[in-house]
């Protein structure tokens, strides 16, 4: 049964972690450059890309050993890609990033497809999909009413009381599984407008694979943090354990959770209004927990995606034959899900296989050979899934993307529509590289047009419309 409101699968625009490739750590970094980035994640290889192209030297500082950011593919773990972090593109029909795969050798197709709801140890009967289905359209109409109110009010308060034994699995789909945060943290404006988002798209080799490719001939010095940045009106610099970088703009891709942490000082002291919106744009909690399996005991087709009625936030999302191979994902999300990620990766193991044989039988659950789960919370670079507004919150965005002199913010938090993409990441560097290439002349800006003949900017999505990234 495909489902026609959302989906499920734009929850795996989340993210999780494992390093996949990448260059070797450079023993000492340059001494100057134009622009300094600052992580190498989707946001920081689209900007670096762009400062490339325009013919001006840049170096990417990347604290983790691999390139990729949130956007990890294991391929030795289990002997097929195993994509920890995102795993999807949006809009096939127009990605930008997509266009980008024939270049570097790798495929892209259409994302799966094939959904099924479990009812205990059977799929739901027709009837009961369509009253799923029903509800979830309406608690996504009255998520888009209350976003049109004057209060930023939080998606639970907004939903429907009526809709019963779907109740949890509603709220599942729509808040954890979609966004990592429970529907009570999230901001109903903010859900309301990242809703314009169909046709995923994924990487036959990893989408980690994929972002590594476009990032492989940058020069980038990893297992460089960055640990101190000069932003005064006489001295811009970024600080390493491999020296310092003379520079004349940055761009800052870390998460909202790096950023607030701490882990970087900032000189001056980044502005409270910036920090702030950090803090409201605090990540989420999004794990794959991965099992192989002998055979096919579940009984399901490639890149099958499951869900289950549930009663309660202990649930997850399935995610069967992966590529076609016996590789499945149970992932999990939301408050349970960082609950369960504290308890290490043994516990998750369990609670994935005790999962399994609930809606499919103990015999399935035996059949798991081998296991691994992501924690993406513990990853001191990272620190959590995908950035979700908490209520009140959803103005947050474009205050953490406001240039501050020589500093320029990117990634999936500062894009208003696309947060919690990889699309949204590519294209928050692509534009924080053109403004900070304007910062330092190396771009002019285009004669403005007459003020009767301009045309507002099409937003990408539409808010309303149906339907896992720096």
């Amino acid at each position: 049964m495909n489902f026609t409101r959302r989906g499920f699968l734009s929850a795996s625009a989340a993210l999780a972690a494992l390093p996949i490739s990448g260059r070797a750590a450079q023993a000492a970094v340059p001494r100057e450059a134009d622009i300094v980035v600052i992580g190498a994640g989707a946001a920081g290889i689209a900007a670096a890309r762009r400062i490339v192209a325009a013919n001006r030297k840049v170096v990417v500082l990347e604290a983790a050993p691999q390139i990729g950011g949130r956007c990890s593919t294991d391929v030795a773990t289990f002997g097929v890609p195993f994509d920890r972090g995102a795993r999807w593109l949006l809009s096939a029909d127009s990605n930008p990033i997509g266009r980008l795969a024939r270049g570097v050798g790798l495929d892209l197709v259409a994302a799966p497809v094939g959904q099924k709801i479990r009812v205990g140890r059977r799929n739901a009967r027709p009837g009961e999909t369509e009253q799923f289905l029903a509800g979830l359209v309406r608690a996504n109409r009255a998520i888009d009413e209350a976003a049109r109110g004057k209060l930023d009010t939080s998606c639970a308060a907004a939903l429907p009381k009526d809709l019963g034994d779907w109740t949890s699995t509603t709220a599942f789909v729509l808040g954890a599984s979609a966004t990592g945060k429970d529907l009570a943290d999230l901001s109903a404006m903010d859900k309301a407008r990242a809703q314009g988002r169909s046709a995923p798209l994924a990487c036959r080799q990893g989408l980690g694979t994929f972002l590594a490719k476009l990032g492989e001939s940058l020069p980038s010095s990893l297992s460089t943090p960055a640990t101190r940045v000069v932003w005064t009106n006489r001295d811009v610099a970024v600080e390493t354990p491999a020296g310092r970088i003379a520079t004349r703009a940055i761009i800052l891709t870390v998460s909202t959770n790096v950023l607030t942490s701490g882990a970087i000082k900032f000189v001056p002291e980044l502005p409270k209004r910036q920090l702030d919106a950090a803090a409201k744009l605090s990540l989420g909690s999004y794990d794959h927990i991965a099992l192989m399996l002998a055979g096919n005991p579940l009984g399901l087709s490639r890149d099958e995606v499951i869900i289950e009625q549930s009663n309660s936030n202990r649930t997850g999302l399935l995610l069967a034959n992966i590529g076609g191979s016996s590789l499945c994902t149970v992932d999990v999300a939301g408050a349970f899900g960082r609950e369960l990620s504290v308890q290490g990766e043994a516990a998750m193991a369990d609670f994935a296989r005790e999962w399994i044989g609930k809606l499919f039988g103990s015999e399935a659950a035996a059949a798991v050979k081998s296991s691994a789960a992501t924690r993406w919370n513990q990853v001191s670079g990272v620190l959590g899934a995908m950035s979700a507004a908490t209520p009140g919150s959803q103005g947050a965005r474009k205050i953490l993307g406001e240039p501050l002199g020589p500093l320029f913010l990117a990634g999936e938090a500062t894009h208003e529509t696309l947060w919690g993409t990889v699309d949204g990441a590519w294209d928050s560097g692509e534009r924080a590289a053109e403004a900070a290439l304007r910062r330092i002349g190396a771009i002019k800006d285009a004669e403005p047009e007459p003020s009767s003949e301009r045309q507002r900017p099409r937003r990408r999505g539409k808010v309303r419309s149906a339907s896992p990234e720096d």
